[in-house]
């Protein structure tokens, strides 16, 4: 993959176990900060949950490093920066036809057509400098081809393997518009409006699958720390910090 004009610095390897770890690995070498790590392909790589995240050549694997003055409670907003970066840059590439069909899904998946076509892994750890948090965000987004072997339905772009650089490019942009937007955590308000825009709708039915249960309910949006509200069945609204989420009454 060429490298794309960036205002942050970007490695790049046709191989990696996963991008995530190996910006664990350039952190800890005191690398310059914001950094892109990004592989063609990922030989371990995983989404949320350690759940594997199939990675071959043709679609995008990527990570941010970012040293924040911060809370961890404060970084998990970040899912929400993310998510809003990585639906600009599938957008980039859709017809216009199917715009539409985009969605984001609590906390961290980007949705074409009701299939996943894009997740979020947010790893943070103590600043190695003495203050504030480090925090890695991982993307992976279905450029080229879609796992099968997949629960729930997955989407890909279906574009050729060279197109990975326009994607990579139109992600690294829109990251910095949305980081600086959000501002460390002062512009919250402004990111959760904007993804909830582009959210599930109020009243859906949806169901929340946590610790082997399921909760079913209607989506009532997120609070404004970004944990999900569900009205239940009895018409209490909850609010849930963790979980799957899955369209309908599902489980």
């Amino acid at each position: 993959m060429a490298r794309e004009k960036t205002a942050f610095r970007v490695l790049h390897f046709e191989s990696l176990d996963s991008t995530n770890e190996e910006a664990l690995r350039q952190l800890g070498q005191g690398s310059e900060t914001p950094l892109w790590i990004v592989a063609d392909e990922q030989s371990h790589g995983r989404g949320r949950g350690s759940r594997r995240w199939h990675s071959p050549k043709g679609n995008l694997y990527a990570s941010l490093l970012l040293e924040l003055n911060i809370t961890a409670s404060i970084a998990t907003q970040l899912s929400f920066v993310a998510a809003l970066a990585a639906s600009d840059a599938i957008a980039s590439e859709l017809p216009a036809e199917q715009l539409g069909t985009l969605r984001l899904k609590w906390p961290n998946d980007v949705m074409l057509a009701g299939a996943k076509i894009a997740g979020i892994l947010i790893e943070s750890l103590a600043g190695p400098r003495g203050r504030g948090l480090a925090a890695i965000i991982g993307t992976g987004i279905n450029v080229s081809s879609a796992p099968a072997d997949t629960a729930r339905p997955a989407a890909a772009l279906k574009s050729g393997p060279a197109d990975c650089v326009r994607v990579f490019a139109a992600l690294t942009q829109a990251f910095e518009i949305w980081l600086g937007r959000w501002n460390e955590g002062r512009g919250f308000a402004n990111i959760r409006e904007a993804w909830l825009a582009r959210a599930h709708l109020p009243g859906e039915p949806v169901s929340v699958n946590l610790n082997g249960s399921s909760i079913r309910g209607t989506f009532r949006g997120v609070d404004e720390r970004g944990a999900l509200q569900l009205e239940t069945p009895a018409g209490v609204v909850i609010t849930l910090n963790a979980g799957d989420i899955y369209p309908g009454a599902q489980g």
